[in-house]
């Protein structure tokens, strides 16, 4: 009617995700991902919830591709967060396709989600680490670490208050060097990079 505000296609995305648990109540999946079974054994979701992820990866995430997601075929509902997510997401979506093949099968997609949700603390840093060593040589070296911070800035900067200044990347490149690189040989290796965030954890005293 004319005294309703229109719905913008974004946000018909949207709710159609909020009701996927909905719609598991009354139907059931017509297509399960092989091996449900094995994929309950090795993550820490429930068969309930796999089937609720697939139909969420399948219709959500991303454009459906018969048995993979490739990139750059997001759907519209990651970018209605954050409009200038392209370089961030490139690089997420480097950290899921960990064979390197271009592509992200559902199974893939799964148990890095379960490392990032349910997984150890230590689980999640080298889960993390695998993120940010972009060219995964097992380094993490300032030049990638400014890739990464600068895609993130592009995906939330504009968006903060006070406005970030220009140099804020550079500097918190320079801070994280700081403190991660121990022995000062311009990288940072999984064990210091581990070793250093479990220190401001302690720091913190979170359990």
């Amino acid at each position: 009617t004319g005294d309703q505000p229109e719905i913008s296609s974004a946000e018909q995305t949207l709710w159609r995700c909020y009701k996927i648990e909905d719609e598991l109540e009354m139907t059931t999946v017509c297509y399960r991902p092989e091996g449900l079974e094995q994929l309950e054994a090795q993550t820490n979701f429930t068969k309930r919830e796999l089937q609720v992820l697939y139909r969420g990866f399948k219709n959500c995430i991303f454009y459906y591709h018969p048995s993979a997601v490739q990139y750059p075929n997001y759907s519209p509902v990651f970018h209605s967060f954050y409009p200038d997510a392209s370089m961030y997401a490139h690089y997420l979506f480097n950290a899921f396709d960990t064979a390197q093949t271009g592509s992200v099968k559902f199974e893939g997609f799964v148990m890095a989600l379960s490392t990032l949700l349910r997984g150890t603390v230590h689980e999640k840093l080298r889960w993390t680490f695998n993120l940010y060593d972009i060219n995964k040589d097992g380094y993490i070296n300032k030049e990638e670490m400014m890739d990464i911070v600068k895609a993130i800035y592009d995906m939330m900067g504009k968006y903060t208050y006070p406005v970030l200044k220009q140099d804020a990347p550079r500097l918190h490149v320079e801070v994280f060097f700081q403190k991660m690189d121990k022995n000062k040989d311009g990288v940072v290796t999984l064990d210091e990079f581990i070793e250093s965030c479990q220190e401001v954890r302690t720091f913190l005293l979170l359990p």
